[in-house]
């Protein structure tokens, strides 16, 4: 398939993170086009964000998935509840505001294994817990290479009156371009290259067996054992 291809349907998703891609509908943008971008450009090219910093992340991260669009009435026990379908739960934490401790809408699940994870992965993506649709991810923050998170300018997905979308994730794919990719000023601005011809349906789904290849592939890079790797 071309990069001039009409066919709509055609998808692909962001296996490393950055931050002008993730901005773009087609990854195939080259500049920035919000302050928040910038700002996530800023923060990536300065190494200012470190995944493994927050002391509040705990557990497993292969075993861990993301939760969001909760209902701020959404208690941790009713959430540990719904998350119990798919496997047992280990941990859980409710993201809440320091100040006045309200939910945030979004929750980190670590399960006692990775097939149980796979399972919440694949089957609680759009379920309904307390009337709220949500949406289930895995765990970016600490295995996707090059993460930003939205409130650095970055993150995946997100609706359009937000004003921050963000493109790449397993909400908002990239769609297949349909405009002459820049080739050569991705490369320089080291952006990830399309897939050219290896774009997948609309319908089909980044399996999340890809991602630990992909951060292995990372770490390799760096000479870094991947049993070494940091966890937390």
């Amino acid at each position: 398939m071309s990069g001039s291809s009409s066919n709509v349907n055609s998808v692909f998703y962001a296996e490393t993170y950055h931050p002008i891609q993730a901005g773009s509908i087609d990854g195939t943008d080259t500049l920035p086009h919000d302050n928040a971008i910038y700002r996530a450009l800023l923060c990536s090219q300065a190494g200012l964000y470190d995944p493994f910093g927050d002391p509040k992340v705990i557990g497993d991260s292969y075993c861990t998935i993301f939760v969001g669009r909760l209902s701020h009435l959404t208690t941790e026990e009713t959430l540990r509840k719904a998350m119990g379908k798919y496997g047992k739960v280990k941990n859980l934490r409710l993201v809440r505001h320091i100040v006045t401790g309200a939910s945030r809408g979004y929750a980190f699940v670590e399960f006692e294994t990775e097939r149980e994870m796979r399972r919440a992965y694949e089957d609680a993506h759009h379920s309904l817990i307390d009337d709220s649709e949500i949406i289930v991810d895995y765990n970016r923050q600490q295995l996707m290479p090059g993460w930003i998170p939205r409130r650095l300018g970055g993150g995946l997905g997100a609706k359009k009156e937000s004003g921050q979308i963000r493109f790449g994730g397993r909400e908002r794919p990239f769609r297949a371009p349909l405009r002459p990719i820049p080739w050569d000023d991705l490369k320089r601005l080291g952006i990830p290259l399309p897939p050219e011809g290896r774009y997948m349906s609309r319908f089909e789904l980044l399996a999340v067996d890809s991602i630990a290849a992909t951060k292995e592939k990372e770490l390799h890079g760096q000479g870094i054992p991947f049993s070494q790797a940091p966890q937390t």
